[in-house]
């Protein structure tokens, strides 16, 4: 090979291939905010580290206690805004509007035994951010919203849960408005399990309903993170 030749089959893709149309409409109304002085770029470099570290686990705690504390189960589904600040969110804060979503009603879905809960957004991506952290790749994409509503059985089996025919499967559609998390039922096999045992099977992909826990199966169950630091001083 002389100095002059080149193996294109070793040479390193960006790692950024394009720049979406999204992406160029957030950095324009970001640096146009910042320029008005809505906000400065530290409060919006410590915001966005601050929504990153939100996961789910609060959520599967809120759902573990909730099968463990029949008192609690009824304050999660008549006042869930309230349940969640006993497993530590408080949907105001940081910013005194919601985090990191402006809301109006957040609402926790039962499953029963002849109900199962799913939810979707079928026009963008709303999702319970605060309490369940950022929403995975998959609920965003136009594949999961579109089809979700209109075949949620097939959709489900892609996921690998078969629900009997005899099991309604109701689907939520959240919106800019309104977020909602699932709180499946309790699995065969818990008995005498501590809140703890039963936060590890509750799963993200459980709390959003194309998956039901299982003892022993914990695909997807939160890592520990570091406290979130309070973005804006």
């Amino acid at each position: 090979m002389t100095p002059h030749d080149h193996d294109h089959d070793r040479t390193v893709k960006p790692m950024v291939d394009e720049v979406t149309d999204f992406e160029v409409l957030e950095i324009a109304l970001r640096e146009l905010c910042i320029e008005k002085g809505i906000f400065t770029a530290e409060e919006h470099r410590r915001f966005t580290e601050f929504a990153e570290q939100i996961g789910p686990t609060p959520a599967a705690r809120l759902v573990a206690r909730a099968w463990l504390d029949p008192d609690f189960k009824a304050l999660a589904l008549a006042e869930p805004m309230t349940a969640s600040k006993e497993v530590g969110v408080d949907w105001l804060e940081p910013t005194g509007f919601g985090t990191p979503s402006d809301f109006t009603a957040f609402q926790i879905l039962e499953d029963t035994p002849t109900v199962h809960n799913v939810i979707v957004c079928a026009l963008c991506s709303c999702y319970p951010r605060p309490i369940l952290g950022n929403s995975p790749e998959w609920y965003r994409t136009p594949n999961y919203r579109r089809r979700l509503v209109r075949w949620p059985r097939q959709v489900l089996s892609e996921f690998g849960l078969y629900l009997s025919d005899d099991v309604e499967v109701r689907v939520q559609d959240s919106n800019q408005k309104h977020r909602f998390m699932v709180m499946p039922m309790r699995p065969a096999g818990t008995d005498g399990w501590t809140e703890d045992q039963l936060t590890e099977i509750l799963t993200r992909d459980c709390l959003i309903g194309v998956a039901l826990p299982k003892p022993g199966v914990t695909t997807n169950v939160i890592t520990a993170t570091r406290a979130a630091v309070h973005p804006v001083e």
